[in-house]
């Protein structure tokens, strides 16, 4: 058998920059690699590749679950101008989440935080 280490994501983007900027200002990433079609963003165990999209790309989604959705969303609500979103929300398999498409992609990121259970 194996250990698994990490498992990224690799995001086809029309705009490779504008992508990357996306993550860095509203999430923390980090420039780790960067050329004109692949970049790979860091933040702690966390890396995320963006590459140069083909023509045809199909719709891709990912998960992002964090520790405070709310404060996050407070935190980045007013730098998604023009970004279509969903705000926080309970879900009823017991995550509250948010959604995000990935500007430059046809990705869409969701963002969630398990709902405490109260006994």
């Amino acid at each position: 058998m194996y250990k698994p280490i990490h498992l990224s994501p690799m995001i086809p983007s029309y705009n490779i920059r504008e992508t990357a900027a996306f993550f860095e200002n509203l999430f923390g990433f980090q420039n780790g690699m960067d050329s004109d079609d692949y970049q790979i963003l860091y933040r702690e165990t966390f890396s995320i590749h963006i590459l140069k999209a083909g023509t045809d790309i199909g719709q891709m989604e990912f998960y992002l679950e964090v520790d405070a959705v709310d404060p996050l969303w407070d935190s980045i609500k007013d730098k998604l101008t023009g970004i279509k979103t969903r705000a926080p929300f309970d879900r009823e398999y017991g995550m509250r989440e948010f959604h995000i498409e990935i500007p430059h992609t046809n990705t869409l990121l969701f963002v969630g935080q398990e709902i405490k259970k109260h006994n």
